[in-house]
């Protein structure tokens, strides 16, 4: 068998890389589903936290071997665009968990739907990151952009405060109330269900509360696709470094939702910490332009942005000790 197609360029990197990099995901995937979750359960705080440090070791491992066969500097951008995802990927806990709980879904299917959101992560993030890569290419200045939109979506984050989604009051969420046959309760872990219509008395399929959380959870992912996917081509634009450092900081992001959404007020005060980095990482694109440089150093870039991030983490953790230790 000729697998000389294997080596075939493909936006920037070897279709071989591309496709053990799918492989690995899918496998990863139906261990979760088929092994480890192969029946639905809630998950507890402990075994979250297990979980997500599994998820947390693979993506590094893989940052390890990307450093291994790409090189230092690639391997530097990697982990950058990882913390910086994953990072980024912690406000997300938020609102699933304002969703989850409008719908009043069930803990026993969230882990359900929160695979099923992550499979569509997958495809969406493919499409926006293959869209910016072509843009980046064709048109070098959009990166210029994208920078200064981090620098003012950091400033905005720092400066203007921000309100809870009100989700009873969304669009989307009327509009499938308008235009679909939608159930009033659950179903058990369906996401569609046959029932007959209350005016008609014909069986016709409807929508569970359960399918409509899916559908936010997806278009909650694509708003904050917005902030993050010019984040990390600001850092690299490697389209292979972008999507990779995005899929394996996601990924983990299912694992980490059940013991965040618990301690979720222990990182009140990281949100200012991530809005520095958003400007940090918009601004050295600028000062590297300034200097005449080709790239800003990945090594200040990934010490710079790992210094950040981990004192807003640790800032919030005795912030938010002081204020449990005062209201008790």
């Amino acid at each position: 068998m000729d697998l000389s197609f294997m080596l075939v360029q493909w936006m920037g990197s070897p279709l071989w890389m591309w496709a053990a990099f799918i492989t690995l995901v899918a496998l990863i995937l139906t261990f979760d589903l088929g092994v480890l979750h192969k029946e639905n359960r809630e998950i507890g705080v402990k075994e979250s936290l297990k979980l997500s440090a599994l998820y947390i070791s693979l993506g590094l491992s893989f940052g390890a071997w990307v450093w291994w066969y790409l090189g230092a500097e690639a391997g530097m951008n990697y982990i950058t665009g990882f913390v910086v995802e994953k990072t980024l990927a912690l406000d997300n806990v938020f609102v699933i968990a304002l969703i989850f709980s409008f719908f009043a879904v069930p803990r026993i299917y969230q882990h359900r739907v929160l695979f099923w959101g992550i499979l569509g992560v997958i495809v969406l993030r493919a499409i926006m990151i293959g869209l910016g890569a072509t843009l980046v290419t064709e048109f070098s200045w959009v990166l210029y952009i994208f920078a200064a939109f981090l620098v003012f979506t950091g400033l905005k984050m720092l400066f203007v405060g921000e309100s809870d989604p009100d989700i009873a009051n969304n669009p989307l969420v009327s509009f499938m109330r308008r235009k679909f046959n939608v159930t009033d309760t659950h179903h058990g872990e369906r996401f569609f269900v046959k029932q007959p219509h209350p005016k008609t008395g014909k069986m016709v399929l409807f929508i569970t509360p359960l399918f409509m959380a899916l559908v936010l959870i997806e278009i909650a992912d694509v708003i904050f696709a917005v902030d993050s996917v010019p984040a990390i081509f600001a850092i690299t634009t490697d389209p292979f470094i972008v999507y990779t450092s995005n899929i394996f900081a996601i990924l983990g992001l299912r694992a980490l939702y059940f013991a965040l959404d618990a301690m979720i007020h222990r990182f009140k005060y990281l949100k200012p910490a991530l809005a520095i980095v958003l400007v940090f990482i918009g601004s050295k694109v600028f000062v590297a332009y300034l200097l005449g440089l080709e790239k800003f150093p990945a090594a200040l870039s990934l010490s710079m942005t790992f210094a950040i991030i981990a004192s807003g983490v640790v800032w919030s953790l005795m912030k938010t000790r002081k204020d449990n230790t005062a209201a008790h």
